[in-house]
């Protein structure tokens, strides 16, 4: 995938990702929010006949008011529907439609049309509830790559997924392998025996423990790392301990000094070669970027306005923007210039002072990931869209308000 086609990618990632947000958030009464899913290869003609056999047997439902929302929900999506020929886009469409509560007692119709989803339909689905169903375009979404860490010594092992960009630790077990001295009067030669069958024992527990976890997600996995001191991580794999099909999925051993849960993402930093195609060594490799340059060097910006500006001018590399960023951007007119606000999406729009004390005249807001990356793609810079799900990218969010940059050169704003 070219860079181009990665950024129409993240692009419509965020569109899907915005509606998905504000659709879990409306509520029915009853079973009256409809959800249509169609996947490519399914007719429109039959799509249409089966929502005017729903729209038929709605009207034996009792109350007056789910049959009237029900109706009037199909009666939309059947409308929508004329749009299309004889099958849907590449990938399919999903529809909704139903009445929302609004407050007051008042209900609100909402109709909303999702074409051609990040990936295929894989099969109809007809769903009538007071929640519109959501799950399956979730999972589309969902970040890509899915890899089994394994972390132990001689004392204790943690075992867990790198899914996407984000660490989840699953399992642990601690040891019962005695220290290497001698105890109790035993013999040095059946306290070593005792040692290393009590090792044995150990690495099974953890074969074991990652076998289950792993194997039934063995065609999904994209790799496995395994960390820890030398020679235990070596004596592990030598040993052939894991199912052979997980053996076969060993990216790499690595040396890590913790096997606690803090050990996993030690491990994710430490294989990074391994996981160079990992979205989330893309994210870290950024942010270690802008943190580079702005302690070290010239060439970063944050914050909304400098960003703007330095974006205006052209002299942004790469926009960073981050994954969890939910703010609106205000325009008002302000004589023969604009001011801007930067405001949370739930907030009404404040009134504004221009800077000269004059009354500002709102002219337009927008979504501020939109508004930020139209300004990009005119002047040919690069979009990144980064997870909150390591530090570096929380502190996009928390310390720089969401956004930040790489420039091509500095330029003192």
């Amino acid at each position: 995938m070219s860079e181009q086609e990665g950024e129409r990618s993240d692009r419509k990632k965020y569109e899907f990702q915005k509606v998905i947000e504000d659709l879990r958030d409306y509520e029915g009464s009853g079973t009256q929010l409809v959800t249509i899913y169609i996947p490519p290869d399914k007719q429109i003609s039959d799509v249409v006949a089966h929502v005017t056999q729903e729209h038929s047997e709605a009207s034996n439902i009792k109350s007056k008011q789910t049959r009237t929302n029900v109706q009037d929900a199909l009666t939309s999506i059947k409308d929508r529907l004329r749009y299309y020929d004889t099958y849907p886009p590449d990938n399919g469409i999903v529809l909704f439609s139903g009445a929302i509560d609004s407050g007051g007692g008042r209900t609100e119709m909402v109709t909303k049309v999702l074409e051609d989803p990040p990936e295929p339909i894989q099969s109809f689905r007809y769903h009538c509830d007071s929640a519109f169903l959501t799950e399956p375009l979730e999972h589309m979404l969902s970040d890509k790559g899915l890899y089994g860490l394994i972390v132990l010594d001689r004392r204790e092992a943690n075992v867990g997924w790198l899914k996407g960009k984000r660490v989840e630790p699953v399992k642990s077990a601690s040891s019962l392998v005695p220290g290497k001295q001698r105890k109790g009067g035993q013999s040095a030669q059946r306290f070593a025996r005792l040692r290393l069958e009590a090792i044995d024992n150990f690495y099974q527990e953890v074969a074991e423990m990652a076998n289950d976890l792993f194997v039934p997600k063995r065609e999904d996995l994209d790799g496995v790392l395994v960390g820890g001191p030398s020679p235990t991580k070596d004596e592990f794999l030598d040993g052939d301990y894991l199912h052979h099909e997980i053996q076969q999925h060993v990216l790499g051993k690595f040396d890590v000094a913790y096997t606690d849960e803090s050990g996993l993402y030690d491990l994710v930093d430490n294989a990074e070669d391994a996981l160079a195609d990992a979205e989330v060594m893309k994210d870290k490799k950024e942010m270690e970027e802008f943190f580079e340059q702005l302690h070290d060097g010239n060439k970063a910006t944050y914050g909304f306005e400098p960003t703007r500006q330095n974006l205006v001018m052209g002299s942004v590399d790469r926009l960073l923007l981050s994954e969890d960023l939910r703010k609106d951007v205000v325009v008002y007119e302000c004589g023969d210039k604009e001011e801007f606000e930067f405001i949370d999406q739930r907030q009404d729009t404040p009134d504004h002072t221009c800077e000269d004390g004059s009354e500002a005249e709102m002219q337009e807001r927008e979504d501020a990931i939109e508004f930020l990356m139209n300004i990009a793609e005119q002047r040919g810079t690069e979009t990144k869209f980064i997870s909150t799900d390591f530090e570096k990218g929380e502190q996009l969010q928390s310390a720089f308000g969401g956004v930040a940059g790489i420039l091509r050169y500095s330029t003192g704003v």
